[in-house]
């Protein structure tokens, strides 16, 4: 399986409401429940109502549409960063599966994918 690791400096953010929140942005990933307003965006699209910011997230793509029978990918790359004690922030779209990890923990992630037979691309 194919992964592209994403050039973009990424940052996930509470926001008191979404006004403020450009979703024209080339990634932009919004979340809402009765207890919070979240987004995930590149760090310098950052919106003024942010309230609460996690920074310092880079992004893992899996190449090409995943069909909504697999099974089992998020766990198994899962479970190999987690025996590396990486952990991980996942988002899936209609098409694929995206994993956002802590910039200090990329080079490591690359070689432990690497090592379990991840092909590994850079933008």
């Amino acid at each position: 399986m194919k992964i592209k690791v994403l050039d973009e400096n990424f940052v996930i953010c509470k926001v008191k409401n979404f006004f403020d929140v450009s979703l024209d942005k080339e990634y932009i990933f919004t979340a809402k429940t009765k207890e919070e307003n979240s987004i995930l965006c590149k760090e310098e699209d950052i919106p003024p109502n942010t309230i609460n910011i996690e920074k310092g997230w880079k992004g893992l793509v899996i190449e090409g549409e995943l069909d909504f029978s697999l099974v089992g990918i998020i766990a198994e790359i899962s479970n190999i960063l987690a025996k590396i004690k990486v952990s991980v922030f996942v988002i899936s779209t209609f098409n694929t599966d995206y994993i956002f990890i802590k910039e200090e923990s990329l080079n490591k992630t690359i070689l432990e994918l690497e090592d379990n037979g991840y092909e590994i691309s850079k933008k």
